[in-house]
Order: C-alpha cells, then sequence, then structure tokens
C-alpha cells in the first residue's frame, strides 16, 4: 500500500470516528434541551442533522470500499474473490 492510499485509510476512519462523535454529541444535546424545552423543541431539525450525519457515515463507508477495490485491483487481486472478514 502506498503512503497515498495508507493516509486516505487513516483519514477515512478519523472521519469516520469523528461523525460517529458528532451523532453521539448530537443525541446527547437532544435529549437534554427535549427535556428543557418538551413542546418547544424542534423535533425535525434534530432529524435532519442526525440524517445528514448518517449520510456522511454512508459517504465514507462507500469510499472505504472503493479505496479497498483500488488497493485490491493495483495488487493484482479481484476484488469481487476476497472475502472481507477473514478470521485469520
Amino acid at each position: 500500500m502506498t503512503t497515498a492510499e495508507s493516509e486516505a485509510r487513516k483519514a477515512l476512519n478519523r472521519l469516520r470516528r469523528a461523525t460517529e462523535k458528532a451523532e453521539a454529541e448530537l443525541r446527547s444535546l437532544e435529549g437534554a434541551l427535549r427535556h428543557a424545552e418538551q413542546t418547544d423543541f424542534p423535533v425535525e431539525s434534530y432529524e435532519a442533522a442526525v440524517t445528514s450525519l448518517r449520510a456522511v457515515v454512508n459517504f465514507v463507508d462507500e469510499e472505504g470500499e472503493r479505496l479497498r477495490e483500488k488497493i485490491l485491483y493495483a495488487g493484482g487481486l479481484e476484488p469481487g474473490r476476497v472475502r472481507k472478514n477473514q478470521g485469520t
């Protein structure tokens, strides 16, 4: 794996973790504000924000798969012939 590919994988992993953390923090904020504001709480806004964060996670997953296939192809392997979870 080249340095650029390694850095890309690391960046994807950092982005995924940051997005997951952002979603957890958003849920925490939602819980606190929902309790404080009750009926005035903007439910739709928070649902939209969570949907946006999930779209980022999906993007990261797709880019990770694309990068994985590219690395396998560059190494002379067919991406569809390699199992994702080899337990060895």
